[in-house]
């Protein structure tokens, strides 16, 4: 049976949803069972999300969202790694803003290893940073296939060419494992939702 190990750009994810729609958010976004979705039949081996906390002194409440989401994903055995925020300044108007540092190289080394380690078949990169394209060649010299899942307006020529089996990921894949829960409403705050939120109160 063929072995899959799954690497998800944490990150890279959140924006590609945004540039879907700005109310979507990851907290939401059933991983799981998208992971189970893409792998389908084959032999789940591995299941990596790598991202960083959010700063809880700019804003408590999506601080405490987020840390539910690496929560509920290490209950079901995602390798949750977490890299740090750093401060970096806005050369053009001089605002101050976190960037995330070592995320790209945690999952480089990871891939990479399990790679040499022969603890995959297929490797699924969930991600559309072109900075990976060098990492995905050097993977398929080891034997190991690459597929690539991104967005459409978020993914880079270089990595596209290097990955053979490429999968978009639209806003109807999206909208199938958002969470259809009280809490979990996938329309966020639209005047709909509010309503709908009401309505579950009383």
């Amino acid at each position: 049976m063929e072995r899959v190990s799954v690497y998800i750009d944490g990150a890279n994810f959140f924006y590609g949803l945004r540039l879907i729609n700005r109310r979507y958010t990851d907290f939401n976004f059933d991983f799981a069972k998208y992971v189970r979705h893409i792998v389908g039949n084959k032999l789940l081996v591995e299941v990596y999300y790598y991202n960083a906390s959010l700063k809880q002194e700019k804003n408590l409440d999506l601080f405490k969202k987020q840390q539910q989401l690496f929560d509920r994903l290490r209950k079901e055995k995602f390798k949750v790694v977490l890299c740090k925020r750093q401060r970096t300044t806005n050369i053009n108007d001089g605002s101050d803003y976190f960037r995330i540092k070592g995320d790209d190289i945690h999952l480089a080394i990871d891939m990479l290893k399990d790679a040499y380690e022969n603890k995959y078949d297929t490797s699924i990169l969930i991600s559309g940073d072109g900075d990976f394209a060098p990492l995905v060649r050097y993977v398929k010299n080891k034997g190991k296939k690459v597929e690539n899942l991104h967005f459409e307006k978020n993914i880079s020529l270089d990595l596209l060419k290097e990955c053979k089996i490429n999968s978009i990921i639209d806003k109807k894949i999206v909208n199938k494992f958002f969470y259809r829960s009280n809490d979990a409403l996938t329309i966020g705050d639209t005047k709909l939702g509010k309503e709908i939120k009401d309505l579950l109160k009383k």
